[in-house]
């Protein structure tokens, strides 16, 4: 029987998922697994993506085998992100602060993460991907908890990682970048609702697209005894915000003058891109030396890496010599 998904090929070069997952080794790492992997109708093992304890206990183990993190949760309710399209942003933006056609890694890089979230997945792969440093920061205090709980159970991100709790609902940046820092990236993935009535909305229709293809493939639902019509795989902070995904990117381009010196390249996910066209307008008036848009795929998703910097490049040339 064969164990692994087909090679993806939309995914980053460097991205260790483009095989798919090997599921005999992720129940070998982590036993639990097993109580939810089963032989799909093509006769490869997998799971009921539609049941959320399973695809959480599958993002624990994948961290545990590839990236070695132990000990990965998230509260019942809180976004659960997939690795494969998490990780493939960190690896262009590896690609993004290149010199020369060099990754660099190591602490002398230093990331922030935006609305890092209960799962804080984006330093945890980072720390252990590329050896950078990173601020992560949320508005939510459960959030920050979380991430210092995963942190707990590995030393060698925590010794990486600073946390901030954003206080201030009006403020991105403000708050968490220090009059002395230096930022070479912020990352970010936006609320992408406007409203909780979108987000349940949004939720209801993926519920009915996995229904679809469960019944399409004759594949039976899993049962945990959670009720999955009640958890829409994110809090209010991660799914949504006035004015959704193109309010929020026009608060953090206007927010981003604010610290032009203080940081190399700012980027953000765009799920729509629709929202392009004002970005790139805002960012011309508000003199963005440099934009810069990266395409990526995962399977039949499509986003992008909305990336800009205030440096010209002269600048950011001397910004890369002057690393400590």
């Amino acid at each position: 029987m064969a164990n692994k998904a087909q090679v993806i090929k939309s995914l980053h070069p460097r991205n260790v998922h483009n095989h798919g997952y090997d599921f005999e080794q992720l129940m070998h790492v982590l036993p639990k697994l097993s109580q939810f992997v089963r032989p799909n109708p093509y006769g490869n093992l997998s799971i009921d993506f539609a049941c959320a304890e399973a695809v959480k206990t599958l993002n624990a183990a994948l961290l545990k085998l590839d990236y070695q993190i132990e000990g990965w949760d998230i509260p019942q309710g809180f976004l659960c992100p997939p690795i494969p399209g998490r990780v493939d942003y960190l690896h262009y933006i590896a690609d993004l602060l290149a010199v020369k056609g060099k990754v660099p890694k190591g602490a002398r890089i230093q990331a922030l993460d935006i609305g890092t979230g209960a799962n804080g997945i984006y330093p945890l792969l980072g720390i252990q991907c590329y050896g950078w440093q990173f601020i992560a920061s949320d508005i939510d205090p459960q959030s920050i908890a979380n991430v210092a709980t995963i942190c707990t159970s590995n030393p060698q991100i925590a010794a990486k990682l600073k946390l901030v709790q954003q206080v201030d609902t009006n403020a991105i940046f403000t708050g968490v970048i220090g009059k002395n820092d230096r930022v070479d990236v912020t990352m970010c993935n936006p609320p992408f609702h406007q409203s909780l009535a979108d987000a349940i909305a949004g939720n209801q229709r993926k519920q009915t697209n996995l229904a679809r293809n469960r019944a399409k493939k004759h594949v039976q639902p899993q049962q945990t005894g959670a009720n999955s019509t009640l958890n829409f795989g994110g809090q209010k902070a991660e799914l949504w915000c006035e004015g959704g995904e193109r309010q929020f990117l026009t608060n953090m381009i206007n927010e981003s003058r604010i610290f032009k010196h203080q940081v190399l390249w700012f980027t953000s996910l765009v799920s729509k891109s629709e929202n392009l066209k004002p970005c790139y307008n805002l960012l011309a008036h508000c003199g963005a030396d440099t934009v810069k848009t990266i395409e990526m795929q995962q399977g039949s998703k499509q986003t992008r890496i909305l990336a800009w910097s205030f440096l010209s490049p002269t600048l950011r040339e001397q910004w890369t010599k002057c690393r400590p």
